[in-house]
Order: structure tokens, then C-alpha cells, then sequence
């Protein structure tokens, strides 16, 4: 039987108080900046310099090092938020909620960005900006889930309640999830198969896979800072009656 270990309870323990979890993102987040700076400018550096032109598609194939780790992203911020509200649809932990409702924008943002990217890349080398093919299909009904969930949060003013509505309707969007990534094997689509996830060995070459891992590693630490930040504010305003919110602002006051 596997066993948690103890100071892994006692951590996540912890981050589920409101002040212990704000200064404690307070004092992570020069670090995490500090990574995501080093991670963007060397996966721009070696994608847009070093790695050498696609023998088909050119230097229009760049444009992969936006767009492939947004569309990851998207993916994966959506588990994210649905995991986080199923977590505090069964336990009630408030800051699973806020985390919910805090990657939903950021996740819009992401499936905007892979989307409009996608549109940029498909002119040239579909001759049109858009086809209704099941990938790219799929990708905005995914976009339109997270606008609901921001909408449906927005439109109920109980934010216990709204978290609830919230975690609902992205539970039920999940079943999208595994028809955008096995869309292209599903059906014939215009879209690109698999190229890095492949079960053998990734059919593109090291100089330029080593690079798009380093944009897709710098997505994710924006995610968490961007998280960190949006999931601060919604605490706060949650908060605001708090002893611990009021003593932090007559602290920062004394400064």
C-alpha cells in the first residue's frame, strides 16, 4: 500500500490556509519569474536562431514554438481547473476553488493564443484560416467552456455557490479533453498527427524539440505565476473580512 509521506500531508495541510498560503506565494514568486525569464529566452533563442528551417514548410514552421505549447497548455490548465473544483465540490477547500476559477481566464487565454497562432500557420500552408476539422473544432468548443465558466462565476453572486456551478460545468467539459488530443487518429483531419508524443521517438529533430520543450516548460511557469497572482486577489477579496487580511494591511501600512 502506498503511504503519503508525512511532511507531503503536513505541506499541502498548510497551503490550505488562506495567510499561510499568500505569504508563501509572496516569497516564491521573484523565483519563479526569475525561471520563466531564463526558460523564454532560451527556448526563443534556440527556435527562432538556432534550429535550422523546416525542409518543407521553411521558417514558417516557427511558429510552432507559440502555438504547440499553447495548445498543450490549454489542455492541461482545463485538468487543472476541473481537478481543482471536483477537490472543493467533495471537500470544500476554499483555495481549490479559488484555483479553479482563477485558471479559467488563463486557460482562454492559452486556447485564444493556440487558436489564432493555428489560424496564422494555416493560411499558408492549408490556403485558408480556418476549416471545421475535428481538432481545430473541438479546440474552440474548449474555448467556449472556459468563457462559460467564467461567465456562469460572474453571473452568481454567492461565490460558494458560483464555485459550485463552476466545478459542475467543467467536470462536464472534461469529456472534451481526450477529443482534442486523439482527435487526429480519430478522424481524417487536416491537422498535423503527433509528432512529439509519438510512442516511439518524436519524428522531429533534436535542435528543434529541444527548444519547444523549453517554451513548453516556460508556458507552465507563466501558468503558476499568473495563477499565484489571480488566486491572491480573488483570496483577498474573499477575505477581506478576515483578522489575517486586516492585520497584514495595518503591517504593510507600518512599513
Amino acid at each position: 500500500m502506498f503511504l503519503v509521506p508525512d511532511i507531503v500531508v503536513r505541506f499541502f495541510h498548510r497551503m490550505a490556509s488562506p495567510p499561510h498560503y499568500y505569504s508563501f506565494t509572496e516569497r516564491l514568486m521573484p523565483w519563479l519569474i526569475t525561471l520563466f525569464v531564463l526558460l523564454t529566452v532560451s527556448g526563443l533563442y534556440g527556435g527562432l536562431y538556432l534550429a535550422p528551417a523546416d525542409y518543407q514548410q521553411g521558417d514558417s514552421y516557427r511558429i510552432i514554438y507559440i502555438h504547440v505549447p499553447a495548445a498543450w497548455m490549454s489542455l492541461f490548465i482545463y485538468m487543472v481547473m476541473a481537478l481543482a473544483g471536483a477537490i472543493g465540490l467533495v471537500w470544500r477547500i476554499k483555495l481549490a476553488e479559488i484555483v479553479a476559477i482563477s485558471s479559467a481566464p488563463i486557460g482562454a487565454s492559452f486556447t485564444f493564443i493556440a487558436l489564432f497562432t493555428g489560424s496564422l500557420w494555416g493560411k499558408p500552408m492549408w490556403g485558408t484560416w480556418w476549416v471545421w476539422d475535428a481538432r481545430l473544432t473541438s479546440e474552440l468548443i474548449l474555448l467556449f467552456l472556459y468563457l462559460g465558466v467564467i461567465g456562469l462565476y460572474g453571473a452568481i453572486d454567492d461565490k460558494r455557490v458560483a464555485s459550485k456551478a463552476v466545478a459542475i460545468l467543467a467536470l462536464v467539459g472534461v469529456v472534451n479533453i481526450p477529443i482534442i488530443h486523439y482527435s487526429v487518429e480519430w478522424w481524417n483531419t487536416l491537422h498535423q498527427g503527433p509528432t512529439v508524443t509519438k510512442m516511439d521517438k518524436p519524428s522531429i529533430h533534436i535542435s528543434m524539440l529541444i527548444p519547444l520543450l523549453l517554451m513548453a516548460l516556460s508556458f507552465k511557469v507563466y501558468y503558476i505565476i499568473a495563477l499565484l497572482q489571480r488566486s491572491r486577489i480573488e483570496l483577498l477579496t474573499r477575505e477581506r473580512n478576515a483578522q489575517w487580511v486586516k492585520t497584514m494591511i495595518l503591517e504593510s501600512e507600518k512599513k
